[in-house]
This record gives C-alpha cells, sequence and structure tokens, in this order.
C-alpha cells in the first residue's frame, strides 16, 4: 500500500509537467543554431521558408528542401548534394521551445544515432 501511495503521488506530479512546445513559431524564419559533438560545437545561421532552407556553414551556403511531418518535424533534402553523406535526407524533431530558442535532435533518415543542438531564431 506504501509503495502505491508514492508511486500515485509521483505520477500525479510528473503527469502535471509538460515541456512547452510551440514549433509553428519556428517554421518559418531566420536562426543561428549550435550543435556540440564529441567536445566540438559546430555553428552555423540558416534561413528557412515554407518550402527551403538556406544554410551557412564555415562560409559555404547549402540548400535544402524542407517538409514538414507536423509541426514539429521536418525532414530535409539536400537540394544539389555534392557526396554521398548530402544524397541522404535529415529528420530533425523539436523536442523544446521557448520564445526565441528550440531544442531539436536530428539525424539521417533511418540512422538511430541523434544529436541535439539549440537554434535561436534571430528574425
Amino acid at each position: 500500500m506504501k509503495y502505491l501511495l508514492s508511486f500515485s503521488i509521483l505520477l500525479l506530479l510528473t503527469s502535471c509537467y509538460e515541456r512547452e512546445r510551440e514549433c509553428a513559431n519556428f517554421q518559418i524564419g531566420t536562426f543561428h543554431s549550435e550543435i556540440t559533438i564529441e567536445g566540438v560545437v559546430y555553428k552555423s545561421n540558416f534561413t528557412r521558408k515554407k518550402d527551403i532552407q538556406i544554410e551557412t556553414y564555415n562560409n559555404k551556403v547549402d540548400s535544402s528542401q524542407v517538409r514538414w511531418i507536423n509541426d514539429c518535424e521536418v525532414i530535409f533534402k539536400t537540394i544539389n548534394p555534392k557526396s554521398m553523406a548530402e544524397q541522404k535526407d535529415v529528420h530533425l524533431k523539436i523536442l523544446v521551445t521557448t520564445d526565441s530558442t528550440y531544442t531539436f535532435e536530428y539525424s539521417y533518415v533511418g540512422e538511430k544515432t541523434k544529436q541535439k543542438g539549440i537554434a535561436t531564431k534571430i528574425q
């Protein structure tokens, strides 16, 4: 009985906590993102419109087609891939939002390894 009561209280407290996800606010705009992989921070800037994203990373510009699965998940397909890796589609999922940032995870479609990052809306 003691364990049942403790479990019930814990369940009640955790079920009331829901992370905010206002993903529609981040489908269009200009952003800055940072991703840390094995201690190295990778930064990029990008502008996303309804069906295209243009990203600048290491002074290189890359464009991708954008296809929203739902308000919080999107698939990116590189428009002019220059390598086999660029031919793979990328799946991105928005996990948490604030008024000007979102935390996301992404991976190549069909792969289990995921990376996380934060994007800040500039405009």
